[in-house]
């Protein structure tokens, strides 16, 4: 009963993050043209950085783009922006619109002509109409409506968030190879372009941050509460002990999966260094390896050495568990994941606490008990 209950518990998790992983595409969300009657934008597009999406009907009889862009802050307070660059590729000429969700819970969306690095003004030089900004559940839409040269075949778009907002003014964003790319050519040519998903690195920093949240934060934890508290209980004896060790195990295979992908995907990002992360995960495959070869160096019970094995084995698992949850939360900030990613992690982790707390309550009321048998 307990290993079906756990296994079960395990998949619910596994199959929650890789679903939030994937089903948010543009085709999930429902977003129509104000400018339009009302009708669905004609086209959507994951855009491939920043969890970002992109709705947009070309109008030929009055040759402009109805645009609706979506994406979410990394924070609380942050902001986000589209635009479209007539004369390059970059930041640097960008026609473009911000948005973000003030103290006061109103959006506030205003035009932002990017001339340079230094100079920059609220006058942008193509025609726009009908902008305006939504915000829902921490996700902002930024909707407008924007001329183009007649028999336009594609715009140069680049979009953009950032953390903060101070006094009004938007604070930089961050300078992660996700924001560094974020930007690529819109093609309006067809009635439809869709890119389904997201690029294959941004899944590779997913399927990353799934595995180590799955083994460091959370089967890791598991596994010292199973030793902790179902060894009390005579009848569970010798069945804790498997239990611990497998679910060690698997974390420990889970764990360096993503250590090694997580290993891979820092090679490949060169001059970007995450150095608390970096430092901290090769500490935790440190600390595990040596902890799976406390199997096999594990003294009998009666074994005068046994109370220092015991020692070891338990500070380097409490260890583990409170290094792994950190680098958990240490990931999260650098993947910029929308707040349900942590919630969602937060909800795990809290319940698997607050069982533990009930269960280190219920050992020490056991424990007592026998004690007092015994007199």
């Amino acid at each position: 009963m307990v290993p079906s209950s756990i296994s079960l518990l395990l998949l619910f998790i596994l199959i929650a993050l890789i679903a939030s992983t994937s089903a948010n595409t543009c085709t999930t969300q429902t977003l129509t043209d104000a400018s339009n009657n009302n009708k669905v934008y004609a086209n959507c597009m994951d855009l491939p950085h920043l969890n970002a999406f992109l709705h947009w009907t070309h109008n030929t009889s009055n040759s402009s783009v109805s645009v609706a862009f979506v994406a979410t802050p990394p924070r609380p307070g942050g902001w986000v922006s589209w635009a479209v660059n007539p004369t390059g590729t970059g930041m640097v000429g960008a026609q473009s619109f911000v948005a973000y969700k003030g103290d006061n819970g109103v959006v506030t969306v205003f035009p932002l002509n990017i001339q340079s690095y230094s100079k920059m003004s609220q006058n942008l030089t193509i025609d726009t109409w009908n902008l305006r900004g939504e915000e829902d559940e921490g996700i902002i839409k930024i909707f407008v409506n924007i001329k183009v040269v007649e028999n336009a075949v594609s715009l140069n778009q680049v979009w953009q968030v950032g953390p903060s907002v101070t006094a009004g003014r938007i604070d930089p964003h961050a300078f992660a190879p996700e924001n560094l790319n974020s930007k690529g050519p819109l093609s309006l040519v067809g009635t439809q372009s869709i890119s389904h998903g997201v690029d294959s690195r941004t899944k590779r920093k997913n399927i990353h941050g799934i595995l180590n949240a799955v083994s460091w934060g959370f089967l890791f934890p598991l596994g010292v509460a199973i030793a902790r508290y179902l060894r009390i209980f005579p009848c569970a004896d010798p069945t804790w002990f498997y239990l611990h060790v497998g679910c060690q195990m698997s974390a420990y295979v889970i764990g360096v999966v993503g250590w090694v992908t997580g290993l891979k995907l820092g090679s490949e990002s060169e001059g970007i260094v995450y150095t608390a992360h970096r430092n901290i995960g090769i500490a935790l495959f440190c600390l595990c390896t040596i902890q799976m070869f406390a199997l096999l160096v594990r003294p009998n019970k009666d074994h005068k050495y046994r109370v220092f094995w015991n020692i070891y084995h338990h500070s380097f698992g409490y260890t583990i568990i409170f290094l792994g949850i950190i680098n958990v939360f240490k990931g999260f900030d650098i993947l910029s994941t929308t707040e349900k990613w942590k919630s969602s992690y937060i909800v795990a982790i809290s319940a698997l606490a607050i069982t533990a707390l009930i269960l280190e309550v219920i050992t020490w009321i056991v424990v007592l008990r026998r004690k007092s048998n015994t007199k």
